[in-house]
């Protein structure tokens, strides 16, 4: 007879392990099955590990930039092995808290890889026979890097992000397919340490999801450090064993490039094959994501789906607002549908960029009357006492109305979004914002100056 629990969560990564924590939080009792350690992708193969070798591109650009601040350094070296065993010890003193924070709040965590044996009864069955049965089941089995076809990964020639984040030695040439989020993101880190980086791209910039002025100032940027990034481009052949040829045609006309390695990076598909549910009513589209509402339940009633396996942004934190939407449904209460369009991105390239809300080109689809501004870190005091001056904030508006929009690209665009997140989100007007003092000398001036810019009365 399976155990009973108010709440069952099938998954350990962000979506499942925040619908356990808050759902605990708020007095359930919650069983949480999982594979592998808790944590999923973003702290196992994503967010945090890709972050931390960001972080030591990051150290190694500024160790060969110090000379310019009068501080002699020398020539830096990088030990990626030992990089390596750092972000390893990033991983492990995160996801020990975590089990730790999930142990004292009192959830039953099964260990082994679970398939819904009936949705009905939310109930879910273990490798070795364990089953478990709640008055609710949340669905939060995340996803896996998607190929291409006759692409399949192989840890050689083929690489997935999963591989590309194992690297003990910097490749000397790599192709990277897909300049998406994270393929603008290795490509970056690969620069920094040495690779020679080709970013092929098939739309028609690089970024396609962001506003195209920040596409094209990421683009500029990219040039200057040597990262041969191609838009429009289709790649045609692959050929090689060690040396890969790949051939590829774009707006620049046929080109082949000679590499070591190609980077699939074209995003990534959800985990919802084999686990039971097409067979218990679960309704799933065409690409294997399953259709919830906007309370995150599915098809059949008391289960819900969060995470990676829903066709929203792949995000960790859209990950734990749907977790906190689908437990606040199942006790009951009033769960505000989450608002995709206006949720904040990070891409931590260099320079990095983060935006929250609808882009210049969104906004008029959607018939505003659009007025943007664009404010430049040149011209900003610390953009310059930190060296980092290349970039811009643009910020989209409706005319006489709330801002809709907020692009950045430029230095720690990934912290400044949170500004222009809280200004979407509250549907602020530049007037409204204009009016706050941003402390001097910071970054944050520089949306500031954009609010102000929209008044017709900038300051600088």
């Amino acid at each position: 007879m399976a155990d009973h629990f108010d709440v069952v969560v099938l998954g350990g990564g962000p979506g499942g392990y925040a619908t356990a924590l808050y759902g605990a939080a708020a007095g359930l009792r919650i069983a949480l099955v999982e594979e592998q350690r808790v944590g999923g992708t973003c702290l196992h193969q994503g967010c945090i590990p890709a972050k931390a070798l960001l972080q030591t591109a990051e150290v190694l650009r500024t160790v060969r930039g110090a000379k310019e601040f009068g501080v002699e350094a020398g020539e830096p070296t990088l030990d990626l092995r030992a990089s390596q065993l750092r972000k390893q010890q990033v991983i492990d003193r995160l996801t020990k808290g975590l089990e730790t924070l999930l142990k004292g709040r009192e959830v039953t965590v099964i260990a082994g890889t679970g398939v819904v044996v009936d949705a009905g009864a939310h109930r879910v069955r273990t490798g070795d026979g364990t089953e478990v049965e709640g008055d609710a089941l949340v669905l939060a089995t995340g996803s896996s890097p998607r190929s291409l076809p006759g692409l399949d990964f192989d840890g050689s020639r083929i690489l997935s992000s999963d591989h590309v984040l194992e690297y003990e030695e910097p490749p000397k040439r790599v192709a990277i397919i897909g300049a998406g989020a994270v393929g603008c993101e290795f490509a970056s880190m690969l620069a920094d340490i040495g690779t020679e980086v080709t970013l092929l791209e098939a739309l028609p910039r690089i970024l396609p999801g962001v506003d195209a002025e920040v596409s094209v100032a990421l683009a500029r940027a990219f040039r200057r450090r040597n990262i041969s990034a191609h838009a429009g481009a289709r790649v045609t052949s692959i050929e090689g064993t060690r040396e890969l040829s790949v051939a590829f045609e774009g707006p620049e006309g046929a080109t082949t490039v000679l590499v070591d390695n190609v980077i699939v990076s074209i995003g990534r598909s959800p985990r919802t094959a084999g686990i039971g549910l097409e067979e218990s009513g679960v309704d799933l589209d065409r690409n294997g994501f399953v259709r919830v509402d906007g309370h995150m339940q599915t098809a059949v009633p008391g289960v819900y789906a969060v995470g990676d396996i829903v066709d929203t942004p792949q995000l960790a934190h859209v990950a734990f607002a749907e977790a906190i939407v689908a437990i606040k449904s199942i006790l009951g209460e009033d769960a505000q549908p989450i608002q995709y369009d206006k949720v904040p991105w990070g891409i931590y390239c260099h320079p990095e960029v983060a935006f929250a809300g609808l882009t210049e080109e969104q906004a008029r689809e959607r018939g505003y009357d659009v007025v943007t501004a664009v404010q430049r870190f040149v011209g900003d005091g610390r953009a310059l006492i930190i060296g980092e001056p290349e970039g811009i904030v643009k910020i989209v508006a409706e005319r006489d109305g709330p801002i809709l929009g907020v692009h950045i690209v430029g230095p720690w665009a990934t912290e400044l979004i949170a500004e222009g997140y809280l200004a979407v989100n509250w549907e602020a007007s530049p007037e409204e914002i204009s009016t706050l003092v941003h402390a001097h000398p910071t970054l944050s001036e520089v949306f500031g100056e954009a609010t102000l810019a929209l008044t017709g009365r900038p300051l600088h």
